[in-house]
């Protein structure tokens, strides 16, 4: 398989879940812009008319196992912090999840300096973040694929969907393993989503290239010290392959990238 067809093969099967947080992401809009028009500030209430969408798009998505909003700190006027989130049990049986997301009582209540909350914030843009074991929600070595929420050019927080490793490498290992040489997919941090390449285990962190750079250059892919890196048409991975021999070298995108 060539890597430009794996590439595309990555793009489509997580178009699906970024359908699903765009769609979720709308419809939250919809629900802020409501309270406005009634000159009030939104409350943990209003947002249970998202659960509808939420349980349909949960029964729609197969790799999806949890789908909400992530409230922006101070966005709420009856909480200062919280998930509309439903998720798919062991049974198949869909529900909403109820956290306790007070400061004094949770160490999960300031979730903003996490991966899939602080790069959509930061750069307006959608972002993959883990894989990580997801200690707020499902205790399952995950993926977040997130979007961020605006009404009205103010940030209001992500709309965010969950991906078990274990389903997602389901889908890409197989394509993986069909590459000639080993290979890896990374994140705009350098962490690897899933790798055929034994020096670079699933979890770890890719340093060298600025990741996050190479995904907004305009070029297809790029290549440094020996690697090709080509961004999945889109989706907010790369894949890593060895780069054939004799290429010049992309300028300007090597600084490395802090860790996460």
């Amino acid at each position: 398989m060539a890597v430009a067809d794996m590439a595309a093969r990555v793009r489509d099967a997580l178009e699906g879940v970024f359908d699903a947080v765009g769609r979720t992401g709308s419809d939250t809009e919809a629900v802020l812009a409501s309270a406005a028009t009634d000159r009030r500030r939104p409350v943990s209430a209003d947002l249970t008319a998202l659960r509808t969408g939420l349980h349909a798009r949960l029964a729609q998505y197969d790799l999806v196992s949890g789908l909400g909003f992530v409230a922006a700190p101070g966005l709420l006027d009856d909480v200062p912090a919280w998930l509309e989130w439903s998720q798919r049990a062991v049974d198949g049986s869909v529900h909403p999840l109820l956290l306790d997301l007070d400061p004094e009582r949770s160490a999960y209540s300031d979730y903003t300096h996490w991966d899939w909350f602080a790069l959509p914030r930061d750069t307006g843009q959608r972002a993959v973040a883990g894989p990580y074991v997801d200690y707020l929600c499902s205790d399952e070595y995950s993926l977040t694929l997130s979007a961020p929420v605006t009404v009205e050019g103010r940030f209001m927080g992500v709309a965010a969907a969950d991906v078990y490793l274990r389903h997602f490498e389901a889908v890409v290992m197989p394509l993986l393993q069909r590459l000639t040489g080993p290979a890896r997919l990374v994140n705009a941090r350098g962490r690897v989503a899933a790798s055929t390449d034994p020096h670079h285990l699933v979890g770890s962190l890719t340093k060298g290239p600025n990741f996050a750079a190479v995904l907004a250059a305009p070029a297809s892919a790029a290549e440094h010290s020996g690697l090709r890196l080509r961004p999945c048409d889109g989706v907010p991975l790369i894949l890593v392959t060895a780069a054939p021999s004799g290429r010049p070298q992309e300028a300007g995108l090597w600084a490395e990238e802090p860790g996460a």
